[in-house]
């Protein structure tokens, strides 16, 4: 074929006689980096399913080092017809991608994932060249850095150790194998790896892989990047407007109807089966009466709660929350007292919300206060099922959910159409307002007929004993309670200081009311007892509340950024109205925050105060004493100078001046110090260097100096063929003579003849200076 005119061959002759003239690219002969790239693939991979919970590991790895194994052997040959296929098969994942995110539209990760992974495997059949593995390397990272944000718990991080591990020695092989150097052989490092002789030895091939040093960068890497992570300020997410959104089941095609409208608490007993003699072997929650708590679901999920029930619930983490404040996560607001309970009133008068079929975006109603708002968005995860109840921040603007249908009470209680079963996902854009207690103090107590009907109701029984009982405790305060909110303070304090926890609280009798047996008989009781009992106490003098059920913020993990909530984190408060303003909660009880944490604490620095916290409970106590009056005296005073300062600056026009020319003055200081201590670090650090490498990087100094400064990405022979265009012959000549015997030293560790190099470096100064002069 090779005399025939190419006149006369076909266009596909053509072509193929093209491509068979055509020189084959550089292949990558490095078995062992092959190896380790593998092997960051395959964490990658594994660690996206573990992550994600899928099961791609079972088909993508195998295929993967099937694809990686043909590739080695095939490394020599053009495989046009693989190609060829691969083009093919990259269209059809394509199409498969275009499918998946078609039905994820709201978190499009894992589909990209998917893609990725299958990507990679049609990419592991074609692996010749060093570039091609490097594709490999990121798409390894890429699959890493898509578990990290997947994952709720800490599954992925020894994934994550272990690519670290993987990495360090393949940056290293992909680092030679950009300067060119050769290639090693698995079977020598592996003699090298079994045998005992001394790995400081400059004649050693293969100390750059030496145990001791990858574990040395491992830990330094390691210490630097947690250091980092624990400083590192949290600024609010969520800056996307796409969130997490699933469920395990078709929750789509749920809908309300007669016999779902209710909320289902498994922890309470049916009507029918508390009548029937096989409920004795259950431990399910008497509706009223006296009974023992469900081990598992707190009693205060339900349209009627009985309080006169006794008992623990077993620890169990049913919810994590990624939000960009803590806060106490609302459930269900209460406003009828039962004596032994609180229950909904018209509870049957629900308002079913539906939303639009191509979006999970649930419009509900606008909070209407006068308050200044903040915009919070959580993110909720069922991890143990629970009720169809769902919590949220106070006030929930906007929802997303996987059910197509929601309900919502007189009380603006939200409820599912089903259970919240474990995996399911849902995102609640809140609009919080802020708690300012100037604003707070200064609204009035003029309500609406409404709201006096509804949450200032009481038992006549007890109403008049328990407002003497309110009105004997808010005279012992020692100034005068002029405004709601400062009363509704004083008598949430006054029940936390009075009264306790009760953990052996007998059952109250039939008729027995549970706020006259907290206040008159057994002096304190279970907590929810507390805000129940502030609840009454404040509707019993004219001041609007209701009982609100729901989840404390749980304890934040600052590895994943989810807030882990259990089932005992659930509890009720009391939440007082304010006209025009809306609902704000105080907590009486024992050993918790007076106010719910909310998002008007600072947590910018947040893992750095827990960080200190953790340290401080190790410490001996004069030891933290002393950091804490070093911190108050030395680091507070420093800044009450500056703001001194600050305000002699800024309070006259001689300050002004004044504050220029110290500016002018600590300007120059510091540009000499700075300048002086960078040469003294400069000087430090070369004479610690061999003398090999110091003379490389006094080179590279020089020339830094007069304007070509050497990029951290190049490697030497690199700057050396940049140098060309820059240098003269006699100046180029030098540099690559240095560099070069620069690679051989550090790479080859042959030894250099260092007195003419040294002299070689000074007719490179030389030749600098004339060219300046010139």
């Amino acid at each position: 074929m090779e005399n025939i005119p190419s006149q006369q061959l076909s266009f596909f002759e053509q072509f193929q006689q093209k491509m068979a003239s055509m020189p084959l690219p550089p292949t990558e002969e490095s078995i062992v980096l092959r190896i380790l790239v593998q092997g960051l693939v395959i964490i990658g991979i594994i660690a996206t399913d573990i992550a994600a919970q899928t099961q791609m590991s079972l088909w993508a790895i195998p295929l993967s080092i099937a694809g990686a194994t043909w590739s080695w052997y095939r490394r020599k040959y053009r495989n046009i017809i693989i190609k060829f296929f691969l083009a093919i098969g990259m269209l059809g994942v394509l199409f498969v991608f275009l499918l998946n995110l078609a039905q994820s539209l709201n978190d499009s990760r894992l589909a990209l994932a998917e893609l990725l992974v299958q990507l990679q495997v049609l990419h592991s059949f074609d692996l010749p060249r060093r570039k091609d593995l490097g594709y490999s390397m990121v798409i390894g990272l890429i699959l890493l850095g898509v578990a990290g944000t997947v994952s709720q718990t800490l599954t992925f991080a020894p994934w994550l150790l272990l690519f670290l591990a993987l990495a360090l020695p393949t940056l290293v092989l992909d680092y030679r194998s950009r300067l060119g150097l050769k290639a090693i052989d698995i079977n020598s490092l592996w003699k090298f790896r079994s045998s005992k002789a001394d790995l400081s030895q400059s004649s050693l091939s293969f100390s750059y892989l030496s145990l001791n040093r990858l574990s040395m960068i491992l830990g330094i890497t390691l210490v630097l990047g947690l250091t980092i992570f624990m400083v590192m300020p949290r600024f609010p997410g969520y800056q996307l407007q796409t969130f997490p959104v699933s469920s395990p089941l078709d929750a789509d095609s749920q809908r309300f109807n007669n016999e779902n409208r209710d909320i289902v608490n498994p922890g309470y007993s049916q009507e029918e089966q508390e009548n029937s003699s096989n409920n004795q072997g259950t431990r399910r929650s008497p509706r009223s009466g006296a009974g023992q708590v469900d081990p598992t679901y707190y009693y205060g999920f339900n349209t009627k709660i009985n309080q006169n029930l006794r008992g623990e619930m077993k620890p169990q983490v049913v919810l994590r929350v990624r939000s960009q404040a803590p806060g106490f996560w609302q459930a269900l607001s209460f406003d009828r007292y039962t004596g032994q309970g609180w229950e909904i009133s018209g509870d049957k008068n629900l308002q079913t919300l539906r939303r639009d079929p191509w979006s999970y975006k649930f419009y509900l109603s606008p909070l209407s206060t006068f308050m200044k708002t903040k915009r919070v968005i959580q993110s909720y995860t069922a991890v143990s099922d629970l009720p169809n109840v769902i919590p949220s921040l106070y006030a929930p603007k906007q929802l997303y959910f996987p059910a197509r249908e929601l309900g919502q009470d007189p009380q603006g209680n939200l409820r599912s159409p089903v259970g919240l079963i474990e995996g399911l996902t849902y995102t609640i854009i809140s609009e919080v307002p802020y708690r300012d207690r100037t604003i707070l103090r200064k609204t009035s107590q003029d309500y609406s007929d409404k709201i006096k009907e509804k949450y200032l109701q009481i038992p006549p029984k007890i109403a008049n004993k328990v407002k003497e009982k309110t009105q004997e405790i808010l005279a012992t305060s020692p100034k005068p309670l002029t405004s709601v909110y400062e009363t509704s303070l004083f008598l949430a304090q006054a029940l936390k200081q009075r009264y306790r926890v009760q953990a052996e609280l007998p059952f109250f009798k039939e008729n027995e009311d549970l706020v006259e047996a907290f206040l008159f008989k057994y002096e304190g009781g279970y907590r929810d007892h507390f805000s129940t009992t502030l609840t009454i106490m404040l509707r019993s003098i004219g001041i609007p509340a209701r009982l609100t059920v729901g989840f404390a913020p749980g304890k934040f993990n600052p590895f994943t950024g989810f807030y882990i909530i259990r089932n005992t984190d659930a509890y009720g408060l009391t939440e007082v109205y304010f006209p025009q303003a809306g609902w704000y909660s105080f907590d009486p009880i024992p050993g918790h925050d007076l106010i719910p944490p909310s998002f008007e604490e600072n947590q910018t620095f947040g893992v750095l105060k827990q960080f200190w916290n953790w340290m401080a409970g190790w410490l001996p106590s004069p030891v933290t004493s002393f950091f804490s009056i070093l911190w108050v005296k030395g680091i507070g005073g420093f800044f009450s100078l500056l703001a001194g300062l600050w305000k002699f600056i800024s309070g006259s026009l001689i300050g002004v001046f004044a504050g220029l020319l110290l500016a002018v003055v600590l300007g120059f200081l510091g540009w000499l110090g700075w300048g002086q201590l960078g040469s003294l670090g400069e000087r430090r650090r070369l004479a610690k260097l061999p003398p090999m490498a110091r003379l490389y990087q006094q080179m590279l100094g020089v020339l830094k100096t007069k304007g070509y400064p050497k990029h951290p990405a190049q490697t030497p022979l690199e700057y050396v063929q940049v140098s060309r265009e820059t240098q003269g012959l006699e100046q180029v000549e030098i540099i690559e003579e240095i560099s070069q015997a620069y690679v051989r030293w550090r790479y080859g560790e042959q030894t250099q003849n260092l007195e003419y190099l040294k002299q070689q470096f000074k007719l490179l100064e030389k030749s600098l200076k004339r060219d300046n002069k010139s």
